[in-house]
């Protein structure tokens, strides 16, 4: 194994020790922000926190970086580099769609190819006008592939085999199935409204352009079949897709680290990167209250716990930050039920920015907040990003994160004589 790690992760590995000391990390998804002429104060400041700044005042604040300064991280790095991953690697470059069927309970194979895919909605020239579908709701979802599914049986395709399946809102997994498939395809999300979807295409450098050119062939003329069945829909008549990808081989927390891992969250993707970790994962509802009987109830079972919000970064992607303020008071109500649970390490932070004024995810380092009986306890008073650039830990990488979390434990041994 120690072969394939990268130094950092080799080393933890190594120092790698028991404790009875048990972690807790709390990811706000998206909760960094900004503060700009229009937006002057930013979603952790608009909030009333009372607990989160109690805890802040016994902790340690700073900020991390998921990738490197300026690179914007989707949510499968920016989650895989707060559990210590360095997601610059090839290993750690898993696309979206397979950690979207993972996280739905997809049983993947080898060689299957997976997307991610988006119902939208495009005008009358085609061009799109909602890359969302206006956040249909699930139930909506489940219809329409239901309707793409009867009309893709009646078109009598069958090479490859097409499996599809509801995830969460607007949100669907596809996957292919068959000899001589190739992930090496470039998303067909522009990313942006005015414009049409992209043609499925072999990405730049793909390994074997012949089996990547009929690969996006075939997606061409499933993605034709999907239009003709949308094409009635007056919201949803368009479908979009990203993260063509196979399956990962990372190496498990538990056998980095020597922790048995619980993630508990409400959407599929954040189940699916903890389950390519190795995690033990359990969907949870989405009400948080309900979220955090659920870890109540199996929490003793293991070393680490991860926890995951949404709220924060879809109120960001909209660009609503007063949604993004009332999220974060949410989640500092719970605060005491999670800190009764007695976990001895508590991080809360977030696997990126995602600020309001720019209604996405950004390059923007994350706030931090480290809580433990060996943390250093800073003059920091709140928790927000203001005074995390002024807390005791610095602006360091996200996947050294993890090394703070299990020194703080007791779960790093000496290094050296």
């Amino acid at each position: 194994m120690s072969r394939t790690l990268d130094p950092h992760l080799e080393l933890l590995t190594r120092l790698a020790q028991p404790s009875e000391l048990r972690i807790l990390l709390l990811v706000l998804d998206g909760v960094g922000d900004l503060t700009t002429a229009d937006q002057p104060r930013t979603a952790l400041e608009l909030a009333d926190t009372p607990h989160l700044d109690a805890l802040a005042t016994r902790s340690a604040l700073g900020r991390i970086v998921p990738v490197a300064r300026g690179v914007t991280p989707g949510s499968g790095p920016g989650h895989l580099a707060l559990f210590g991953y360095d997601v610059t690697r090839p290993e750690t470059d898993i696309g979206r769609g397979v950690l979207e069927a993972l996280g739905i309970d997809l049983d993947l194979r080898p060689g299957d190819v997976a997307a991610r895919g988006n119902f939208a909605t495009a005008d009358a020239d085609g061009n799109l006008t909602d890359r969302r579908a206006g956040r249909i709701p699930t139930a909506e979802c489940q219809r329409l592939v239901t309707k793409l599914r009867e009309h893709l049986a009646a078109s009598g395709v069958t090479d490859p085999e097409v499996i599809l399946e509801a995830g969460e809102g607007h949100r669907f997994v596809l996957v292919l199935r068959g000899d001589g498939l190739s992930p090496a395809l470039v998303d067909t999300d522009p990313q942006r409204l005015g414009a049409p979807p992209l043609d499925p295409a072999p990405a730049e450098g793909a390994f074997d352009t012949e089996k990547a050119r009929a690969t996006a062939t075939a997606v061409q003329r499933l993605l034709t079949l999907f239009h003709e069945a949308l094409a009635d829909e007056p919201q949803a008549n368009r479908t979009l897709l990203r993260g063509f990808s196979t399956l990962p081989h990372l190496p498990s927390m538990r056998d980095l680290y020597g922790l048995r891992c619980g993630a508990f969250a409400a959407y599929p993707l954040y189940r699916g990167v903890a389950k390519a970790c190795g995690m033990e994962v359990f969907e949870v509802p989405k009400d948080l209250g309900k979220a955090v009987d659920a870890v109540a109830k199996r929490q003793d079972d293991y070393d680490y716990v991860f926890f995951h919000v949404k709220p924060t970064d879809a109120a960001g992607e909209d660009g609503d930050v007063a949604e993004k303020a009332r999220v974060i008071e949410e989640v500092d109500r719970q605060l005491p039920r999670f800190l009764d649970l007695g976990f001895d390490v508590v991080a809360i932070t977030g696997d990126h920015s995602t600020p309001a004024p720019m209604k996405a995810h950004s390059w923007h380092p994350v706030p931090l907040l480290l809580h433990g009986p060996r943390c250093f306890v800073d003059d920091c008073t709140r928790f927000d990003e203001k005074q995390a650039i002024l807390g005791h830990l610095g602006t360091f990488p996200s996947r050294h994160l993890m090394g703070l979390l299990l020194a703080n434990a007791g779960r790093l041994a000496k290094y050296g004589a």
